[in-house]
Order: C-alpha cells, then sequence, then structure tokens
C-alpha cells in the first residue's frame, strides 16, 4: 500500500488513520486490540489518540485510550510498526497549551502509551491565552529530546496557523508538520476555503477527524429518529437539516450505483482531495472496520464524484 509523507516530516503513514477514540468508550480492552491487530494486517500503520479521550463516557476521566493502546503495544512489540499520534490541551487534568502543562502532559502520556517517544504530538486545542513562542517553544524541546518527532495543530483556525508557522520560523523553533481539523462531505468549508491554501503553500500534512461526520455518513442514519438511541446523538443531530439530507440522498444514489456501502463511499471522496494526507477513521467490530478499509480500493467514477460534490457544495 502506497504510503503519504507528513508534510516535510519524514513520517509516511497509508491513507487511512484510526481513531482511538473509540478505545475505552465503545471498544472495551480485548476488542480494541482485535481492531488495532486487524488494522495493522490490512497494512494500515497510523493510530490517533489523545489524553482526553475518552473522558466524556461514564465513569472515564480521560486517558483510557492511551492506556489501551499502551497496553497493546507492550503486548504485541509493535511499536516501529505504528505511527503514533497524541495530542495535548484538552484534558482537564492537563489543561492548555503552557510550557509547563506541555511537558507534563507528555510524560503522563508517554508513561500510558509504554513508549519513549510520540510520533506526532498535537496541540488539541488553540489557546490563545499563552503566547505561541511559549507554546513552540516547549514543543521544540520535545523534538530535541526525541521525546517528540514532529508536532501538529488541531483545531486551529488557518490566521492562527499561518501566525504560529511565522513564529516558528522567525525563531527556529519546530513547526506544525501537520494539521488536523474537521473534514468530511458535511464539512468542507472551513478546510477547502481556509486551510487548505496554506497547506499546499507550506507542504504541510494533513489528517481529518469526523471523516464520516461522527457516523451520520455511515449508512446507520437515515433520521433523526435513528440517531435517538445513539451514543453518539450529541453528535449526529446538527447534520439532520436540508443540506444534511440531500447529502444523504446523493449518498445512498452514489452506494447502490457503485454496490459500495456509504461509508466506503464518503471516504473514498475524501480520499480524492488533493491537500488531505488521510482521514481519520473509528470503528467498534471487526466487520465494520473491514468495511471502512475497504475504501481505499473503491475508484469513484467522475460522475459520482460530481453527484457528491454538487450535494455538499
Amino acid at each position: 500500500m502506497e504510503k503519504r509523507e507528513l508534510g516535510s516530516s519524514g513520517i509516511a503513514i497509508a491513507p487511512l488513520v484510526f481513531g482511538g477514540n473509540v478505545f475505552g468508550w465503545t471498544a472495551d480492552r480485548g476488542r480494541s486490540f482485535e481492531l488495532l491487530d486487524r488494522f495493522l494486517e490490512k497494512g494500515f500503520n497510523a493510530v490517533d489518540t489523545a489524553d482526553v479521550y475518552s473522558a466524556w463516557a461514564p465513569g472515564n476521566k480521560g486517558g483510557e485510550s492511551e492506556t489501551i493502546i499502551g497496553e497493546w503495544l507492550a503486548q504485541r512489540k509493535r511499536r516501529d510498526d505504528i505511527v503514533l499520534m497524541t495530542k495535548v490541551g484538552m484534558s482537564e487534568h492537563r489543561k492548555g497549551l503552557s510550557a509547563a502543562n506541555i511537558q507534563a502532559a507528555v510524560e503522563d502520556s508517554l508513561r500510558r502509551l509504554r513508549t519513549d517517544h510520540i510520533d506526532v504530538y498535537f496541540a488539541h486545542i488553540d489557546d490563545e491565552n499563552v503566547p505561541l513562542e511559549e507554546t513552540l517553544g516547549a514543543f521544540s524541546r520535545l523534538v530535541e529530546a526525541g521525546k517528540v518527532r514532529t508536532i501538529g495543530a488541531s483545531n486551529y483556525k488557518a490566521d492562527r496557523l499561518r501566525q504560529a508557522l511565522a513564529v516558528s520560523k522567525a525563531q527556529g523553533l519546530s513547526r506544525y508538520e501537520v494539521v488536523q481539523p474537521a473534514y468530511s462531505l458535511c464539512d468542507r468549508r472551513d478546510f477547502e476555503e481556509s486551510l487548505a491554501p496554506i497547506i499546499r503553500e507550506e507542504n504541510l500534512g494533513a489528517v481529518g477527524y469526523f471523516a464520516l461526520a461522527s457516523g451520520f455518513l455511515s449508512g446507520k442514519y437515515r433520521s433523526k429518529a435513528d440517531v435517538e438511541r445513539s451514543s453518539r446523538k450529541r453528535f449526529l443531530e446538527r447534520y439532520f437539516d436540508e443540506r444534511g439530507e440531500r447529502i444523504l440522498a446523493a449518498l445512498h444514489e452514489v452506494s447502490r450505483q457503485l454496490n459500495a456501502p456509504p461509508a466506503q463511499v464518503s471516504l473514498a471522496w475524501l480520499l480524492t482531495r488533493p491537500a488531505l494526507t488521510a482521514p481519520i477513521v473509528s470503528a467498534t467490530n471487526l466487520a465494520q472496520l473491514d468495511e471502512i478499509l475497504g475504501a481505499v480500493d473503491l475508484d469513484l467514477p467522475a460522475d459520482a464524484r460530481d453527484r457528491l460534490e454538487a450535494a455538499s457544495r
């Protein structure tokens, strides 16, 4: 499987990233191990998590996802086979991007992950209360110490990303090589109009979260009534408007045309987007994961792409 480089970091990843937000939430330890095993077995190599995952689940406090990944790494001895991504800034226990917090948070994450380095360490938020110089200086020291290979920015707006890149260049600090925005058929404007031009100009990598719009594009939901019992209800409800219904109609039409599941069609469309290195995907069982990973083998004809483009514009 052809891998794609993350900016100028020297790190290459397969075209889909596993989103570890499900570990310790909708996938228990045993199921998480099965999913990670299958993901690598199929030739994929990048796993994304965060120190805050999955604090929203009843009884959780954050760190559960990293802990499960760390236990899997210790048992399977596969550290050199994966590109490990995690994040700092959103956890209630390690909130914000001050230098002191980043230093403490990385040690917490390394301990939970049972590794001596993180491949891509993301600022999970843009903390405007802390000078960019302080945040980027702290990240740079982690890179120099070998605890982090490269850094990334999640949930940054275009103007702040440009400012951060300018600070790194002016002060000789490590720069954000990877961005992590929301990007799907349902969430296009911010990425395509604001971030994509910077990604192209600066040769950055991009891994997009909510690639299936929290499951809205998975084929499981056709109406608001379908989400009432879903654990993702709070994420899904906002998509059920006139545009969302139009996207679903086009998606299911293309799905029937190609005899491919809607999730595969949605991801196959993302894989054609020139500024995106890879979408982030999640699954809670092996059948679901196999279906999602099949997107890399699905070719979208021009008329199918046009239909999806028009519906989601």
